[in-house]
């Protein structure tokens, strides 16, 4: 058998390192932040997802194809080898359906071959057929226990089946509760990626280990009904990282779990996990880094399925996190981030959705038609995947994953903030330029969701990554820019002194 799976790092890698632990809910890259010379390419694309229209008539869990005829069994070990090259160059191609008639030819033959059927469980999830994939991945669990990523894509296919199931099985009746107040409004202040220090490797921690990073930019943060932030990287003490690979470059970050009281000290009251570093340090620390958030009281989303619910001013406020990766709800899967969005908006009175998606990178600051890649990555198609979220109920999104601030635009009268760069990101990241810019979100929604005020307040970072108030508030030229740029028409309107607006006449339907 082989020593190691030839498609592994070309299929595999894309889906692992983001979420897991899947919940039914929680309570109440290569950063181009650090941009390493040269970047190891990780992934090999995956097509994206149709876009979705508005009423997607699709189901969420897709129905198996029609039984094929099966390839004969074959008996010698050349054999069972080429049915195996067979799949390979099947998913070289994206051919899918290609592999999975390969590879089970190849476990039906050879149901020892721990390789085939590891692959072919990659092949089922580009199908998105999760429950035969999870059913591969358990089989290689009995043959071979210890390959190393192995636990990863356990979780991922454990938390895609679930959330297919629970998408299946239709709308429950909301449990009945009193209506909003009829003059209720939620202030919201959201900021992208904070990453407060990593004690991987030795000596990216402040020199005050934390406790004064976010001081000067507290006060804004407070100074909201909910403050939301993507946290960069797992909350944790333990844990044991598999990213780093023998003379490459290493990016892995693991906050102290003590830093975790630093973001409730500053108002944070929600948080994203779904983004390319949460996994960093395996499933033992995302653990640890989601006991950590609900002993402080900060309600997160990011493995498949989970949703961050928190009441307030009479309001039920949900936020749904995505990313790039099925580890997490993902952003690559239109229609089942349509249903499950249709699923979340039942039970609550305001949906707010942040993703972790796109380019990176000063290079990557406006937002491409059409499907965005990094290093052969599948990043996102976002202008789809946006209008799709809102389609199905969304009431604001709200970006980051560039390390670079990008535009606003309002659909169906909400907004989109496309990208909101980086906030507080110390150590190893690249802050040169506009990857130094951040800003935060000031949004005001009434209780059905409907935009009523906005604001832009500028930061940037300093040294080595502390965020500090941006008088000279380079950040919303930026964003007044490429906001005419990529959106012309549906673009928002935002005044030199950062103040929102919806344009003259609101678009029913962006540019795509």
């Amino acid at each position: 058998m082989r020593s190691r799976f030839l498609v592994l790092s070309v299929f595999a890698l894309a889906s692992l390192g983001g979420c897991a632990t899947p919940r039914a809910s929680a309570p109440a890259e290569p950063p181009a932040a650090p941009q390493p010379p040269p970047p190891a390419p990780p992934v090999s694309e995956v097509p994206p997802p149709p876009a979705v229209p508005e009423a997607p008539p699709e189901p969420p869990v897709p129905p198996a194809p029609p039984p094929a005829e099966e390839p004969a069994l074959v008996s010698s070990a050349a054999e069972v080898d080429a049915l195996y090259a067979q799949g390979v160059e099947a998913l070289k191609a994206k051919d899918a359906a290609g592999a999975v008639t390969a590879f089970s030819a190849c476990t039906r033959s050879a149901p020892a071959r721990v390789d085939c059927h590891w692959e072919l469980g990659w092949a089922y999830s580009l199908l998105n057929r999760w429950p035969d994939a999870l059913a591969e991945w358990t089989t290689v669990q009995k043959l071979d226990p210890r390959l190393p990523e192995l636990e990863d894509a356990l979780t991922q296919a454990r938390g895609q089946s679930a959330l297919q199931r629970q998408l299946a099985q239709g709308e429950k009746p909301a449990a009945p509760r009193p209506p909003p107040p009829p003059d209720a409004r939620l202030r919201i202040r959201a900021v992208g990626d904070v990453m407060l220090g990593t004690s991987f490797p030795e000596g990216l921690l402040p020199p005050d280990d934390g406790a004064a990073s976010l001081a000067s930019v507290a006060p804004l943060l407070r100074d909201a009904d909910l403050t939301f932030i993507n946290l960069e990287g797992p909350l944790c003490d333990n844990g044991e990282t598999q990213k780093c690979r023998k003379g490459g470059n290493c990016y892995a970050f693991r906050s102290p779990t003590r830093y975790g009281a630093y973001l409730k000290d500053a108002g944070v009251d929600l948080a994203s996990t779904a983004n390319n570093h949460s996994g960093d340090f395996g499933e033992l620390c995302r653990r640890e880094t989601e006991s950590t958030l609900d002993a402080l009281g900060i309600a997160w989303s990011g493995p498949a399925g989970t949703v961050a619910t928190v009441e307030r001013n009479g309001l039920r406020v949900a936020m749904v996190a995505f990313h790039t990766s099925p580890n997490c709800n993902h952003v690559n899967n239109h229609a089942t981030a349509a249903a499950f969005i249709r699923s979340v908006k039942h039970e609550h009175d305001l949906v707010l959705v942040s993703f972790h998606g796109g380019a990176e990178g000063g290079k990557a600051l406006n937002i491409p038609q059409g499907t965005e890649m990094f290093y052969g990555e599948n990043r996102g198609d976002l202008r789809a995947f946006t209008h799709a979220v809102i389609d199905a109920g969304a009431d604001l999104v709200i970006g980051h994953g560039p390390h670079v601030v990008r535009a606003l635009e309002f659909y169906k009268d909400k907004l989109i903030l496309y990208s909101l760069g980086n906030f507080a990101t110390y150590g190893s990241f690249n802050l040169k330029g506009p990857q130094g810019l951040g800003m935060i979100a000031d949004v005001e929604l009434d209780g059905r969701g409907r935009f009523i005020a906005g604001r832009l307040l500028p930061t940037r970072q300093e040294g080595r990554g502390i965020p500090q108030p941006d008088a000279r508030a380079e950040v919303i030229a930026l964003v007044r820019r490429l906001t005419a740029e990529d959106f012309p028409t549906s673009g928002a309107r935002v005044s030199p002194e950062g103040v929102i607006s919806p344009p003259k006449a609101s678009a029913s339907r962006a540019e795509r």
